[in-house]
């Protein structure tokens, strides 16, 4: 039992930012803690938006909060610390190749593949930093996609918004601030109707292209079957045609061949005259 209370405080003085155990601990606002240099090393990629965020259930702050030491927390995470116990490395870590999306949470050199991308947060998570998105009820409500690289291109570049409308009037994708605005009164409609819309006039244009593909194929066919009629009519008429001149011609060969079994026969020499004709 005691062994069992030991390991459910060492979960409890984990950073979910590096997965080990807390150093120089302090808690920001939200009242989740994480190790100075963590925390710090976060907040200092957000300095030129100059809007904080828990890593963990994403609530803002602004201007940057100061941090203090948690005295208690770290007395508590020291003396863990010295019964020789460290912060077990979460299963089967996978680590972000070159062609993978890495968590945003993440710090350190080597950061977890991240599994999905957060279309409300701009940020992308490993399996342990998602957990936070299933377990607050704020967060829950959030737009998950597949880990994607290019989460800055789904967000309009002027309101720093997800581009999920679409005008039919410009042909494009824009976010809600847009349809009041410069596309004001324009056509729109959700970027996901118009999803749907353009696969269906996809689909249909296919099923045209495939049409014509099977009529062309058959028209070939058609044709390949006249050409093969007409080369066998070519040849019965040539067959006939033939045998006629044939049958005539060794008529005319016994004529001549009968008078030359005499060769004083002087009719012989007309004979071969007209054979030569």
């Amino acid at each position: 039992m005691a062994q069992q209370g030991v390991m459910l405080d060492q979960d409890q003085f984990c950073c979910s930012v590096c997965l080990d155990l807390l150093k120089e601990p302090v808690a920001i606002p939200c009242g989740h803690s994480y190790c100075r240099s963590c925390i710090e090393g976060c907040w200092d990629q957000d300095v030129l938006k100059g809007v904080y965020s828990c890593p963990q259930c994403r609530q803002t702050f602004s201007p940057r909060p100061t941090l203090s030491k948690n005295n208690m927390l770290a007395e508590l995470v020291e003396k863990l610390r010295k019964t020789g116990l460290q912060a077990a490395p979460p299963p089967a870590l996978c680590y972000a190749g070159p062609r993978d999306v890495a968590c945003d949470v993440c710090t350190g050199t080597r950061k977890q593949k991240a599994l999905v991308s957060c279309l409300v947060c701009l940020a992308s998570y490993c399996e342990t930093h998602l957990q936070s998105h299933y377990e607050s009820p704020a967060l829950k409500k959030h737009k998950l996609v597949k880990a994607t690289a290019q989460l800055q291109e789904k967000i309009c570049s002027h309101h720093d918004k997800l581009l999920e409308v679409y005008c039919r009037t410009d042909q494009q994708c824009i976010c809600l601030m847009c349809t009041m605005d410069e596309h004001k009164g324009h056509d729109t409609v959700s970027a996901a109707a118009e999803r749907t819309e353009k696969q269906r006039q996809l689909g249909m244009s296919q099923q045209k292209v495939q049409q014509r593909f099977q009529e062309r194929e058959k028209e070939l066919k058609e044709l390949q079957q006249a050409v093969e009629s007409l080369k066998v009519s070519i040849v019965d008429q040539r067959r006939h045609t033939i045998s006629p001149v044939s049958s005539s011609q060794r008529g005319r060969e016994r004529e001549v061949e009968g008078p030359l079994s005499n060769p004083t026969d002087p009719t012989v020499g007309n004979r071969l005259s007209l054979l030569r004709q």
